[in-house]
Parts: structure tokens; sequence; C-alpha cells
């Protein structure tokens, strides 16, 4: 009796952990796509205009971003934005925002081992991961996660102003130098607004995306498995009786 609720114990800790993870990974991985995919930024040079608001080239553009990026993702650069003049307060503020890029990576990567870890001790019966109503924990995180886009959506498109600030105001408390000056900081220029909207966009589709591809799973999963399960319950109800 105690062994079955020290396994009961051991499978509900072993869900949270599967459920926590599972939350951040969907989080931090959408939140890395627009970060990733540096295409993402290049058809932006052209969709917004960025050589005319900045008077630069779309080489000279890319370039400056591509050396921003290698920046805040690889160990042992120093900033630089290529033929973009920048101050110092500008160049504090995109080290800031290097450690929060290397956390969200970091964060993306040890989440993902932890839930193919857990997947891996589930599948081979060592232990069990917890379901509900009929549907996997994997299901439910994904529900929770998948609601997240759609507030966040209501609340940048009431006012994207204010909700950039309050934004930035929580990642970066006490600090102010993420008001950028377009003739200090150049680099501003060719990062408008309209960019981090867009960025905005596509963190909540992609959280949206694999949210929903995770709850579409658990369904197929859930329907290949309902005939098999059914079957198992009629033949004891026949060896039974």
């Amino acid at each position: 009796m105690q062994n079955v609720k020290a396994g009961r114990a051991i499978n509900c800790a072993v869900t949270a952990v599967f459920v926590i993870a599972l939350f951040v990974f969907l989080l931090s991985f959408s939140i890395s796509l627009p970060i990733i995919n540096r295409w993402f930024y290049y058809i932006q040079i052209t969709t917004l205009n960025l050589e005319e608001a900045s008077g630069h080239t779309y080489a000279e553009i890319k370039e400056a971003y591509d050396l921003i990026l290698d920046y805040l993702l690889l160990p042992g650069r120093e900033f630089s934005a290529g033929v973009f003049r920048f101050s110092e307060e500008g160049a504090a503020h995109f080290a800031d925002c290097r450690f929060l890029f290397i956390l969200d990576i970091a964060l993306a990567g040890a989440s993902a081992g932890v839930i193919i870890t857990i997947l891996a001790l589930h599948f081979t019966k060592i232990i069990k991961i917890g379901s509900a109503a009929g549907h996997s924990a994997a299901f439910w995180t994904a529900i929770a996660a998948i609601i997240i886009p759609i507030i966040l959506g209501l609340i940048i498109s009431a006012d994207f102003d204010k909700a950039f600030e309050v934004f930035h105001a929580i990642l970066f408390p006490g600090k102010d130098n993420w008001v950028f000056n377009p003739r200090t900081d150049e680099i501003i220029r060719v990062m408008p607004e309209q960019f981090f909207m867009n960025c905005a966009i596509f963190i909540g589709a992609g959280l949206a995306f694999f949210s929903g591809a995770t709850i579409a799973a658990d369904c197929i999963i859930k329907r290949k498995l309902h005939p098999a399960i059914g079957q198992a319950k009629r033949m004891k109800y026949d060896r039974k009786y």
C-alpha cells in the first residue's frame, strides 16, 4: 500500500514538472522565433522601407542587424552596429538584452531536455504522466499556453505604446536606456515600433501554432487509442463471464 502511494506521489511530482517544462518550452521557444529566424527581419527591411527611413543601403542594414544578433547570441563578441552610430547607453541596453536572449534560449533547451527525459521514462513505463478528463497533461498545458497570445493580443491591440512601455519597465526595472535617441543611436531608425509589433505577432502566432499542434496530437492519439481501450475492456469482460 505504501509503495502504491509512493508511486502515485512520484507520478504526481513528475507530472507537475512535465507541465511546467512544457509550458516553459512553448513560451520560450515561441519567443525565440524572431531571434533565430533572421529572415524575419530581412524581409522587413524592404516592407517597412527602412532604407529610405535610415538613408542606408539594404546591405548596411542587414550587416548591422547581423552584428547585433551575433553579439546577443554568441560568446566573446563586442557590441557593434556596423556603420550606425551608437552611444554607451545604447550599447548598455543591448548588454541587458543579451542576458535575456541567452536566458530564453537556455530555457528552451533545458525545458526540451526535461520533456524528452520524462516522455522517455513514461513510454518505458518507469513513470506515468498523469491525465485529467480523458486528456493528457500536455493537452491541458497547451490549452493554458494558447490563452496567452489571445490575452496579450487583446492588451497589445488596445494600446501598443503602453504595452511596449510596461514590457520594458518589467524586463528592465529602474532603467531608461531603452529609450533611444535617433541622433546618437542610429540603429533605432531601422528597428521601428512596427518591427517590434510584428515580432509580437510572430511570437503569438508561434505559441498558438505549437500549442494547437500539441492539442491536435493529443486528440489524434486519444482517438486511435479509444478503440483499443474499448476492445481491451470487452476482452476483460468476456474472460470474466
